[in-house]
């Protein structure tokens, strides 16, 4: 994988993969927790700095306009022989509509205190995370978001079609599982 650099870090227009090992892993912390929407994932790349990680596990903008706010959640099993190199590359796209044009991909409604723990538990687990999705920059940090399908759904009409973001979780026992997370009216 070619590798980037902080200096180098692309601009929010770019899709990107990192794969690193999850240094510390918490629930988005809030004054109110009505809007705690995220888990927050900071790994290790290979970067001079740690890429902070963030995952969806509500939707506000669905609940503000009253559609159901929880995310769908696919898991599809693989297992492994090598970890990937860890690293952070910009790629020309990712869509789950490979994936589930080749594998029966089922996406399960999850309330968020459910998907909260599950993450959690997989980054605590995982001996590897590979992590595809939209990069920013606040300086001095770096972090990719934007990890779930960005086709348009019930509360956001905007549709980008190859820009969806994924997790996959590589695990000590040679087992992988590759998340993907849908909101609302996605396909």
């Amino acid at each position: 994988m070619h590798r980037l650099s902080v200096a180098g870090w692309p601009s929010e227009a770019a899709l990107v993969r990192a794969v690193g090992s999850v240094l510390t892993s918490r629930i988005e912390p809030s004054i109110d927790p009505a809007n705690t929407d995220h888990v927050w994932f900071t790994i290790d790349a290979g970067l001079s700095v740690p890429i902070e990680i963030s995952i969806n596990t509500f939707s506000r903008r669905n609940r503000d306009a009253e559609f159901d706010p929880r995310v769908r959640l696919a898991q599809l099993p693989e297992t492994w022989i090598e970890l990937p190199a860890i690293g952070v590359a910009v790629m020309p796209s990712f869509a789950y509509a490979n994936f589930e044009a080749r594998h029966h991909v089922a996406y399960e409604l999850r309330e968020r205190a459910e998907l909260e723990y599950l993450l959690l538990g997989a980054a605590r687990a995982c001996a590897r995370i590979e992590v595809i999705g939209k990069p920013y920059h606040r300086r001095p940090m770096v972090g990719i978001h934007q990890i779930h399908s960005r086709r348009a759904s019930c509360a956001v009409p905007e549709n980008y079609i190859g820009h969806d973001g994924a997790l996959r979780f590589y695990f000590p026992d040679h087992e992988a599982r590759w998340m993907f997370f849908k909101f609302c009216g996605q396909p």
